[in-house]
């Protein structure tokens, strides 16, 4: 039996399971600027580096994010998936660093840092 490339499961909607996030990377890998416009190579040897991304979705067991939140993360430990032509990140909420949103303005366990 062979499966055609348009597919219907294609159109279907999505649901996030458990702990799951997905979230999409800010910037492609790839060369980087510094903050003095001096331009870092892909293949420069960094240290451990993480990145931030955007939460797109979120499972019903997740309790400290919400979609349109920034999260920081290791890119390291990660698992993609192309959704409909576009590239994301899967990972567990205890994966993730740190998050920033404009809802924890003022709350009490903010460390009044700016990353």
């Amino acid at each position: 039996m062979t499966v055609s490339a348009n597919t219907s499961h294609d159109k279907l909607p999505i649901r996030m399971l458990h702990d799951r996030v997905l979230v999409r990377t800010d910037i492609p890998e790839g060369e980087r600027r510094s903050t003095g416009g001096i331009v870092i190579p892909a293949t420069a040897a960094v240290g451990k580096r993480l990145a931030w991304a955007e939460v797109v979705a979120v499972g019903q067991n997740v309790r400290t994010v919400e979609p349109g939140d920034r999260v920081l993360y290791d890119p390291e430990d990660r698992a993609e998936v192309e959704v409909r032509g576009v590239a994301y990140v899967l990972m567990r909420e205890r994966d993730l660093h740190a998050v920033a949103a404009e809802r924890l303005e003022g709350a009490e366990d903010a460390t009044g840092l700016y990353l």
